[in-house]
C-alpha cells in the first residue's frame, strides 16, 4: 500500500471506502474515509484494493458515481450462467470483463461489489469467486423466499397486535397464533430461550421477560388476568381430540339391558351428593331381610359396559387419570357427554351398576358380603344439605335414611376400635363464577357427608377383600404405621385443629400396589378404592378385574401390566392433584387481595420455624392455611385479628399484619 491508494475496508460490519494517507508505525497505515474520519489500519483489515491516484478522500464520492450504473445486480445472474456449467472461479477483473467488457478501476470495483453483495451465485475462494451449483442456487434461493415470507408475516402480526391493543377486533391467522403460541411457551417455561417469542417483545419495545410476555397476552385477550398458568405447565390435557368426541357421542348404553345383571330396581335408591355435582357416580339402598338383618347396598356407576380396556376412551382416560376439579369448574376424565349422562346413575333411569351388598354385624365389622353387575332406578337425587335435614328432621316417610346413617355411624366406631386415626381440620370449597366472582364456603363435616364417606369407605374393604380371598391384582391403597405423638405430647397441645394438624404431619403418604397391604388411616387391613370410576382411572381399572372376575373370564391385565398401569394412573393423579392445590391457593389469595380491609380471625397452627416466629395460621373463617411471621409472642392455639397487608397471587404472596384490640376495632368500623 501506498498513498493516494484507494482501499476498501469494514467498520463495525459496514463496507467503507478510504483513502491512504500516511504509514502509522512499522505496519498501520493512517486512512481517510469518505465521511473525512480518520482510521488505523493493518494491512490485513484491506478488504479490496482499488489502486492508486486518488489525492484526498473527497475523491471517493465521483469514484463511486462512475460506479453507479454498473450495479445491477441482474448483471451477476448472467454471468452466473454463462460460468456454472464450467464451474472455474473467477477474479474481479475477470468478471468486469465478462460484464461489463473492460477492466477500469470503477468496473472492477462494481464486480467486487455486485459479488460481495451476492447471496445466490458465487462463493468466495481465495481471492477468487466459484460459481455455485444450480441445485445450491435454487436452495439458497428458497431459503430467502422463506425467510421474506417470515418477516412479511411478523409485520402482519405486529400490525394485528397494535390493532388489538388499540381495542379493535382482530382474527388471528395460522401464523399469528403459531407466534402467540410462542409467547405462551416463553411464559411457562422461562428456562427455555424461545427466540420468536423474543422478537415480538423487542419489536414492540417490551422488556423480554416472560412477565412482560404474560401481560401482552393478557392485554390481546388471548389470555384472562387470571390464567391458569398451573394447568398450562402441566401435561393435563384441557381438550378432548376430536375422536374422542366422536367416539363419545356414538357410544349409548346397550339395549335392552344385559338380562346377566342383577335387577335391582325394586330396591328405593338415594344419590348423594354436592348441588353442583353431575358425575354421579355412586347411590345407596337399604334392605330389610327374613331373619332381621338388613342388607346395605352402594351402588357404583359402570362405565365399563360402554368403555372396554385399551379402546379409545379407555386410553383417553387412562392420559388423564382423574377428573379435575379447579374453582373456575371441572374437566372430566370422561368427555361430558358421557360422564354427565349414560355413565352416570341419572334418577328415573335404569341405570347399569357395580353393586356391593354387605351385612355388618353389631360392632359395625363385615359379616357378608356380595358383588354383583346390577341394574338399578335411582329414586332420589338428593343434595348434603337435603339429607342433613332429613336426619335432623326424623322423617318417617324415608326411614331408610336414618338407617343408613345408623350403619355409618357404627361403621365409623368399629374401625376406631380397628385403629383408623381421624383428622379434623376445616375444609373450604372455592367457588369462581364468569365474571370471576370468588365464593369461599367451609364445608362442614355433617351427618350427610359422614354418612357417604363411610359408606364409600366400606365399599373399599369390600372391593380389598374380594379381591384378596380370589387373588386377584388390583390396585390396593394402602398407609404404613405412622409414629404418632404420644398421649402425653398431644394432651400439651390444644384440642381441635391445632392437635389434629400435629397428627397429619407424622402421616406418612399412602401407597399404592398390587397386592393387599394395610392402610393405617383408615384402620382397615385391606383397602382399594372403586367408587369413582367414572373420574378416577385407578377406581376403573378395579372395575375391568372385578368384573372379568365375576363372568368367570381371563383378566384383562396381567399382575405385571396392572401395575405398570397403577403406578402411570398414580403419578398422573398426583400432578392433577398438585395442580387442584395451587389453583385453589392462588384463588384463595386473589379473594384475600380483593378484601384486603377485612379483619380475619387466625388460628396458629403449628410451628414452621419457631426460631424466627413462622407460624402456619388458619383463617377459620374461610379454611386457608397460610403462613405468618409474628411480630410478637404467641402460643399454638392462640387466636389473634390479621389483616393483609400484601398479596399477589401470581408470585404467591401473602402477607399479614397483626391487630390489637383497638386497631382491629377501628379496622372493622
Amino acid at each position: 500500500m501506498e498513498k493516494g491508494t484507494l482501499i476498501e475496508f469494514r467498520l463495525q460490519g459496514e463496507r467503507r471506502l478510504a483513502v491512504a494517507e500516511r504509514p502509522e508505525g512499522k505496519k498501520h497505515w493512517i486512512v481517510v474515509d469518505q465521511k473525512g474520519q480518520s482510521h488505523t489500519l493493518h494491512p490485513r483489515q484491506v478488504e479490496y484494493e482499488v489502486g492508486g491516484g486518488f489525492k484526498k478522500s473527497s475523491d471517493i464520492s465521483g469514484f463511486l458515481e462512475a460506479v453507479q450504473p454498473y450495479l445491477d445486480p441482474t448483471n451477476l445472474e448472467v454471468a452466473w450462467e454463462l460460468l456454472v456449467e464450467e464451474g472455474e472461479a473467477v477474479t474481479t477483473a475477470d468478471m468486469a470483463q465478462i460484464l461489463f467488457s473492460d477492466q477500469t478501476p470503477a468496473s472492477c470495483y462494481a464486480a467486487y461489489s455486485l459479488l460481495c453483495e451476492d447471496k445466490f451465485y458465487f462463493k468466495k475462494k481465495g481471492n477468487a469467486y466459484e460459481p455455485r451449483s444450480q441445485a445450491k442456487v435454487a436452495e439458497l434461493q428458497h431459503q430467502l423466499e422463506v425467510e421474506q415470507q417470515r418477516n412479511r408475516q411478523k409485520q402482519e402480526f405486529l400490525a394485528q397486535v397494535q390493532q388489538a391493543l388499540a381495542g379493535e377486533v382482530v382474527e388471528w391467522s395460522a401464523s399469528d397464533r403459531t407466534r402467540l403460541e410462542a409467547l405462551e411457551r416463553f411464559v411457562l417455561q422461562p428456562e427455555q430461550e424461545v427466540r420468536s417469542a423474543q422478537e415480538t417483545l423487542e419489536a414492540l419495545a417490551r422488556p423480554q421477560t416472560p412477565q412482560a410476555a404474560f401481560r401482552l397476552l393478557v392485554e390481546l385477550g388471548w389470555w384472562s388476568e387470571h390464567e391458569n398458568l398451573f394447568l398450562r405447565r402441566s401435561s393435563y390435557p384441557i381438550y378432548f381430540p376430536q375422536k374422542v368426541l366422536e367416539v363419545a357421542h356414538q357410544s349409548q348404553l346397550p339395549s335392552p339391558p344385559n338380562s346377566n345383571r342383577l335387577d335391582l330396581t325394586h330396591l328405593k335408591a338415594y344419590t348423594i351428593d354436592d348441588e353442583s355435582t353431575r358425575e354421579i357416580d355412586d347411590g345407596l339402598s337399604i334392605e330389610d331381610l327374613d331373619d332381621g338383618n338388613q342388607r346395605i347396598w352402594i351402588h357404583i356407576a359402570d362405565p365399563s359396559c360402554i368403555v372396554s380396556p385399551a379402546d379409545v376412551l379407555d386410553l383417553e382416560a387412562r392420559r388423564r387419570s382423574t377428573s379435575l376439579y379447579l374453582p373456575t369448574g371441572m374437566i372430566p376424565m370422561f368427555p361430558s357427554e358421557l360422564a354427565t349422562g349414560p355413565m352416570s346413575l341419572v334418577q328415573g333411569q335404569v341405570c347399569p351398576a357395580l353393586s356391593f351388598g354387605v351385612v355388618l354385624d353389631e360392632s359395625g365389622a363385615i359379616q357378608d358380603y356380595s358383588i354383583h353387575a346390577s341394574q338399578i332406578k335411582p329414586t332420589y337425587r338428593l343434595t348434603y344439605d337435603d339429607v342433613d335435614e332429613m336426619l335432623q328432621l326424623g322423617l318417617k316417610a324415608e326411614p331408610e335414611i336414618a338407617a343408613l346413617a345408623e350403619c355409618s355411624r357404627g361403621r365409623k366406631e368399629w374401625r376406631r376400635s380397628q385403629g383408623a386415626i381421624e383428622i379434623n381440620l376445616p375444609e373450604s370449597s372455592i367457588t369462581v363464577d364468569q365474571d370471576e366472582e370468588i365464593v369461599i364456603e367451609l364445608l362442614d363435616n355433617s351427618p350427610a357427608r359422614q354418612l357417604v364417606a363411610e359408606m364409600m369407605i366400606l365399599t373399599g374393604e369390600v372391593a380389598g377383600r374380594y379381591a384378596a380371598e380370589h387373588n386377584l391384582a388390583l390396585p390396593f391403597r394402602g398407609q404404613p404405621q405412622p409414629e404418632l405423638p404420644s398421649e402425653e405430647e398431644l394432651l400439651q397441645l390444644p384440642a381441635g385443629p391445632v392437635r389434629s394438624c400435629a397428627l397429619r404431619g407424622r402421616m406418612p403418604r399412602s401407597e399404592m400396589g398390587i397386592t393387599p397391604t394395610r392402610h393405617a388411616g383408615l384402620g382397615l387391613d385391606v383397602y382399594t378404592q372403586v367408587t369413582s370410576p367414572i373420574r378416577r382411572y385407578i377406581d376403573l381399572l378395579a372395575h375391568f378385574q372385578i368384573k372379568a372376575h365375576l363372568r368367570g373370564e381371563p383378566l384383562p391385565f396381567s399382575a405385571e401390566q396392572l401395575q405398570e398401569l397403577t403406578y402411570g394412573a398414580a403419578g398422573a393423579a398426583y400432578e392433577a392433584t398438585l395442580v387442584e392445590r395451587q389453583t385453589k391457593r392462588y384463588w384463595g389469595l386473589e379473594y384475600l387481595r380483593r378484601h384486603s380491609d377485612e379483619v380475619w380471625q387466625a388460628l396458629v397452627l403449628r410451628w414452621l420455624r419457631e426460631d424466627d416466629n413462622l407460624a402456619l395460621i388458619l383463617l377459620e373463617d374461610l379454611g386457608l392455611e397460610l403462613p405468618h411471621r409474628f411480630q410478637h409472642s404467641v402460643s399454638l392455639g392462640d387466636r389473634v385479628e390479621v389483616q393483609v397487608t400484601a398479596a399477589d397471587p401470581r408470585q404467591d404472596v401473602i402477607r399479614f399484619r397483626e391487630l390489637i384490640d383497638q386497631q382491629a376495632q377501628a379496622a372493622t368500623t
